[in-house]
């Protein structure tokens, strides 16, 4: 990750072809699990070893078994604040209140087996009396909801024309061009990067690209007219050569620049919306943190805080990435003996003050939709909702100024997936569909008409 920073519903049953497609997982073909080389002399992997690794995801099946402990992400601790549409700053958390249980007015008498009741004090009977009294007035009507202020939904607007994928072509091709890069925890950028035939895809330069990247039949029913996807999956996700034991994540980065150059201004009011397949829960890897992000490139102009940025500490343009992750919280028994079930929620980046937000449970696995808006004001709003239908202002979640910037430009989208960098533990397998993305062009101002002087 960078240095900077609803309760769920009932679990659905899984059609046929969701079960044919999960019992695909059961096996994990070995060859895709080698002792790798250290990453100076690392070798390309011949074409039928990445087959090998592809089908090893697509057969993937997480074991149960005892594994080293998840290392806990290298992310900064989440506000725990609930997200709110009307205010752009999540609100500090406070202390419930406490509520005190009310006694009973009467009290029964068990001395000497006397099992007549004890006659009420004059307290009892005054409070006896003040409950009737209320029974009998009018009850005040309880007052609705508050409404959410409507905001962007993502979506609204017109598809930008060439951006997009629906990952329909039977010549989609992903070229990995391993060794991967992992300029974030070693400086090396090893080029040239993995890309997509179709140029609209590449590897991140940051971390890598995932060790699978691959056109699939969709595992379920998803849009309407849709058969295929995109799935993404990882199992050494860190420096080439080496295992980390810890979390590290992988990059699928869209190349938006191709169609729109730097990107969208805000004062057009782009958006991106995704469809995501969740597996079942006994798909998932083990591990309690982030398992997979959608997230966007944006620009600002403030003080340029990267560490490695030559112009660290002036004023100028400011890249930043908000987005959210996709978390399972694993349940186990706690202290007080009871035993708390898997959680998966959300959790967004990020708060006015880069901290993350806790999002709502996924109690529902399947497909959902996800998006991310940008409007005029600088201020992204993030929504999601289970299935494919398009979303609404009943699927908002929050709206922020990410680290306190207003965005002036989103300039793309990108997925990360990770995993315990073991290894041996294939990151949980995720499927992605028909990223699109719209724009609703800013009102044009009319220019003042010259007048011509008479001579």
């Amino acid at each position: 990750m960078e240095s900077r920073p609803v309760p769920g519903w009932g679990v659905i049953a899984m059609s046929a072809a969701a079960h044919a497609w999960i019992l695909g997982f059961a096996t994990l073909v070995a060859s895709a699990v080698v002792s790798a080389p250290r990453a100076d002399d690392i070798a390309l992997p011949p074409a039928d070893a990445q087959a090998d690794a592809e089908e090893a995801a697509i057969g993937l099946e997480l074991p149960t078994d005892s594994a080293p402990p998840a290392v806990a992400p290298d992310e900064p601790e989440a506000e725990e604040a609930a997200a709110t549409a009307s205010s752009p700053v999540a609100p500090e958390p406070t202390e419930p209140e406490s509520i005190e249980p009310t006694e009973s007015a009467a009290v029964t008498s068990d001395a000497a087996g006397d099992e007549a009741a004890a006659a009420p004090s004059a307290d009892a009977r005054q409070a006896t009396v003040r409950a009737d009294a209320a029974a009998m007035s009018p009850v005040a009507p309880t007052p609705p909801a508050p409404l959410k202020k409507p905001v962007l939904v993502p979506g609204t607007g017109a598809l930008v024309k060439g951006v997009g994928d629906d990952f329909e072509d039977e010549n989609w091709k992903w070229h990995y061009n391993h060794p991967k890069s992992s300029e974030e925890q070693d400086k090396r950028l090893r080029g040239p990067l993995g890309k997509s035939a179709n140029g609209r895809w590449f590897e991140g330069p940051k971390r890598g690209t995932p060790d699978v990247v691959k056109r699939i039949a969709l595992p379920t029913t998803g849009l309407e007219g849709s058969e295929h996807g995109l799935l993404i999956s990882t199992l050494n996700a860190g420096i080439p050569g080496r295992i980390s034991y810890q979390m590290h994540q992988d990059d699928l980065i869209y190349n938006m620049q191709r169609v729109t150059g730097q990107g969208i201004h805000t004062a057009d009011s782009p958006s991106v919306v995704v469809r995501v397949y969740m597996p079942p829960l006994e798909q998932w890897e083990q591990r309690s943190g982030p398992s997979f992000g959608f997230r966007a490139g944006c620009y600002t102009h403030a003080i340029i805080t990267g560490k490695d940025h030559p112009q660290k500490g002036r004023f100028g343009l400011e890249e930043y990435w908000p987005g959210m992750f996709v978390c399972l919280e694993k349940g186990g028994r706690q202290r007080d003996g009871t035993v708390t079930e898997d959680k998966v929620f959300l959790r967004i980046r990020g708060g006015k003050r880069g901290g993350e937000i806790r999002g709502p449970e996924i109690g529902q696995m399947g497909w959902w939709t996800l998006g991310l808006s940008f409007s005029p004001d600088g201020m992204v709003h993030y929504f999601a909702k289970p299935g494919v239908a398009d979303l609404s202002m009943d699927d908002h979640i929050t709206s922020q100024y990410p680290y306190g910037y207003r965005t002036e430009w989103f300039k793309t989208f990108f997925f990360n997936v990770c995993s315990r960098d073991d290894g041996r533990t294939w990151s949980t397998p995720w499927v992605i569909d028909d990223p699109q993305v719209y724009f609703v062009k800013r009102p044009q101002m009319a220019s003042p008409s010259r007048t011509r002087t008479k001579r």
